[in-house]
């Protein structure tokens, strides 16, 4: 049985330009692995129908539920929607799925928003003191859109590696995450991988780290 949950927002910050963190009331003995997501719709007439899935960005056991969400403004759908809303509007969250899950020291590889089931996974791993091993690619368009930058910083140090695509200068690397990028960066292969992002982006990812030797069991992604 999917069930429904309907829970005040509480508080909404900026983290970018076009995103925001939305932590809403926790629901009692509702429990979820970092990593996994649910679906949310807006408790609005016209919009309880619309669920879309969102990952948690807050750990278990924190006293409330946290998504960070982009918002797309050039049309009128959930998450233009969702960037209109204020402190004690609703959301509709149901149950808990999600098949990216920690298995072990490795490199995570996001692009854009698909930087968020990997939030809870590494603030989680910050807490229990064991980020020791693990490597971040965050591919962005511009430094303005990187999520959390000064927090995976904190938490990863040298090893949040950010990379551009589209400014011309930048601090950060610049390009892509290709399999040039790859063969360079990648220290072990027999490594875990964890991978998310645009489709497109996770398919081609994919594909290069089993081409350059990445075991297919050792790759996380949504399937």
């Amino acid at each position: 049985m999917n069930q429904e949950y309907i829970l005040p927002i509480r508080h909404i910050e900026q983290v970018t330009h076009d995103v925001k963190q939305y932590r809403l009331d926790k629901p009692a003995n509702y429990q979820f692995t970092p990593g996994q997501a649910t679906e949310v719709a807006i408790n609005k007439p016209g919009w309880k129908e619309e669920r879309r899935p969102f990952t948690f960005t807050s750990l278990n056991d924190d006293p409330y539920l946290e998504f960070t969400i982009k918002s797309y403004t050039d049309h009128p759908g959930v998450t233009n929607q969702l960037n209109t809303l204020d402190i004690n509007d609703e959301l509709i969250v149901h149950d808990v799925w999600g098949a990216i899950e920690y298995k072990g020291p490795g490199y995570f590889i996001a692009g854009g928003a698909g930087i968020t089931p990997f939030i809870a996974i590494l603030r989680q791993l910050k807490k229990e003191r064991r980020t020791a091993g693990n490597t971040l690619f965050f591919s962005n368009r511009t430094e303005k859109d990187i999520i959390i930058q000064n927090e995976l910083s904190e938490i990863l140090g040298q090893n949040a590696i950010h990379v551009i695509t589209d400014e011309p200068t930048t601090r950060h690397m610049r390009g892509f995450i290709n399999e040039e990028f790859l063969k360079k960066q990648v220290q072990d292969f027999n490594k875990n991988f964890y991978v998310c992002g645009p489709p497109k982006m996770v398919e081609a990812v994919n594909n290069i780290l089993i081409k350059l030797g990445a075991k297919p069991e050792a790759v996380v992604f949504e399937k």
